[in-house]
């Protein structure tokens, strides 16, 4: 993989292979000229090397693209809603690239045996808020397309922390709480510094003597909230219990039902759909469909009912970003969901019924008035090549 600065690029250069920026985030496919305004898009983001299976070939003098030739150049790619989903959502692209760098960055202080206050967590507490307010549905759409590669454990923690503010909020939990669970959420995992990277990064299966090493972050976490960053007893007890288990089969305590701390029973739920869907070394992630349907079919055993009825109220039966065939064997894209009916979801149309790409973006189309269109299927991102990549 060649690795090219951004600050070499230059408008009309033709590559022998895709140019992807940030993991599979495809800048320009193969054979199809740079623009000035990938490149511009490039410097707005911050991103300062992109990379390269092949070498530039040529370079033309070519005006701007239209969109849709350029569209219809990237005859098959990974449908990580990337690029696209970044260019009509910048602010909240680098609202979200930049809570987790800022966790990363608490996080490495903890490891490194920095002092680290409880004020620089609460501080990505109120951030994310503030964030989450104006961009939920496209913070929802980077989660579920692993948009940042890098920084795991804060990315993690930040996915995690999004979907409990969310969760706490359909619970109509008051705002302080709210505050409690995020920064439990940014925390919870943080006693896996504590562990060997030999389990951590460990690809494949664990040994019986290496898990019960995994199982004991939550007591390191616990230590690390209590007795390095001083946080207060609430954000403590989601560090402690975030493994515990509705009936009572969990760890480290066993603690049963409502004795769990609620913040404690929201984080699980989301942490354990945040490990579903994201990539991780020993197997891919799971379509978003799939990960909704393994907590709705948990049956009380892991997850606290009502939190799972919450959660799957804000993030649908097909969460945004889902991609979708429907009755008439068109496939979309799930745009937004519609809390009291999961299954009619807001979506965009990406290819037609008789396999045709619309020539310009095709309008939303609300599932909640079209009577005669409902959802088949869920298909996997990756085996769909996007038509507006």
């Amino acid at each position: 993989m060649n690795m090219i600065n951004s600050s070499e690029l230059k408008p009309g250069q033709v590559f022998s292979a895709p140019v992807y920026s940030e993991g599979e985030n495809l800048l320009v496919p193969a054979l199809v000229p740079l623009r000035q305004k990938d490149i511009d898009l490039l410097f707005s983001w911050g991103i300062d090397i992109v990379k390269t299976e092949g070498s530039i070939i040529a370079t033309e003098d070519v005006a701007e693209i239209p969109e849709e030739e350029a569209a219809s150049s990237a005859k098959k790619g990974s449908i990580k809603f990337s690029i696209r989903a970044v260019q009509q959502n910048a602010g909240s692209y680098r609202a979200y690239k930049t809570l987790i760098e800022k966790l990363n960055s608490v996080i490495t202080g903890i490891k490194s045996g920095v002092d680290v206050e409880m004020r620089s967590i609460d501080n990505i507490c109120a951030l994310l808020l503030k964030d989450l307010r104006d961009h939920p549905d496209s913070f929802v759409d980077f989660i579920l397309g692993g948009e940042v590669e890098g920084h795991e454990l804060a990315k993690s923690s930040i996915n995690t922390a999004i979907l409990s503010a969310l969760t706490a909020q359909a619970l109509n939990l008051p705002n302080h709480k709210i505050h409690y669970i995020v920064a439990g959420a940014l925390l919870h995992d943080v006693g896996m510094l504590r562990l060997s990277k030999g389990i951590t990064e460990k690809k494949g299966g664990l040994s019986e003597q290496e898990l019960e090493q995994i199982k004991s972050h939550p007591l390191h976490s616990s230590k690390i909230v209590t007795k390095e960053l001083f946080g207060p007893h609430e954000v403590n007890l989601i560090a402690l219990q975030h493994h515990e288990r509705w009936d009572g089969k969990g760890y480290p305590d066993h603690i049963l039902g409502p004795a769990i701390d609620i913040g404690a029973r929201i984080v699980s739920v989301a942490d354990a759909f945040e490990a579903m869907v994201s990539k991780k070394s020993y197997r891919n992630s799971m379509v978003g469909y799939q990960a909704i349907k393994n907590l709705l079919a948990d049956n009380s055993r892991r997850f606290d009912p009502a939190v799972i009825m919450a959660f799957t109220k804000i993030m649908g039966i097909y969460p945004i970003g889902s991609i979708v065939r429907l009755n008439d064997g068109s496939v979309a894209r799930v745009v937004s969901v519609h809390p009291d009916t999961p299954l009619r979801p807001l979506i965009q149309m990406l290819m037609d019924k008789n396999g045709n790409v619309p020539s310009a973006k095709a309008a939303n189309i609300d599932l909640l008035n079209e009577k005669t269109l409902f959802i088949k299927e869920a298909i996997d991102p990756a085996d769909f090549a996007d038509p507006y990549e």
